[in-house]
């Protein structure tokens, strides 16, 4: 029997953890058209490093961080806009299916969206790992912070998000 080539490996991989590619787009797109962008420069980024995958973290951390970190810079506006040669339809990206699930989430899901849209690049990334159950050892491992950096970021963070809610909530 053949061994898969290291496209069917990856592409497989990828649909796996497609969700991954949706959280990030929904965290740092605003418009369909954004997410539809920025998952495509993701997969791209990460066909491009899947060769340099080695196996000692889990895929699904491995991807969170290359997806972050490209997300990062999408949202700065300052990444490179990475376009290679396996078509998003290859990995069975269904971005409409994923759309249509964050509009049928329901105003407090908005609201938090909303809320979450007004943090900068890395406080989104904290706020989305933590939402994911990542721990602070873990989550300072995929951002590159200490792990009391993250712990000290995330209670101002829901400082921050509490007071921006209470403030905007009509009375």
């Amino acid at each position: 029997m053949n061994a898969p080539s290291s496209q069917d490996r990856f592409v497989a991989l990828l649909e796996a953890h497609r969700r991954i590619l949706y959280k990030v787009a929904n965290v740092y797109g605003a418009r369909a058209e954004d997410r539809a962008d920025l998952v495509q420069d993701i997969v791209a980024e990460l066909w491009h490093a899947f060769p340099r995958f080695d196996g000692r973290a889990a895929f699904s951390t491995w991807m969170y961080r290359i997806a972050v970190n490209v997300a990062i810079s999408f949202h700065r506006g300052e990444g490179r806009r990475v376009r290679d040669a396996l078509p998003i339809e290859d990995a069975a990206m269904d971005l409409a299916a994923a759309d249509r699930v964050m509009d049928a989430a329901g105003d407090d899901m908005l609201a938090l969206r909303q809320l979450i849209a007004r943090l900068d690049g890395v406080d989104r990334a904290l706020v989305l790992f933590h939402l994911e159950g990542y721990g602070h050892d873990e989550i300072a491992t995929l951002v590159g912070l200490s792990t009391t950096n993250v712990a000290t970021r995330l209670h101002r963070i829901r400082q921050r998000l509490q007071d921006l809610a209470t403030t905007e909530t009509p009375a």
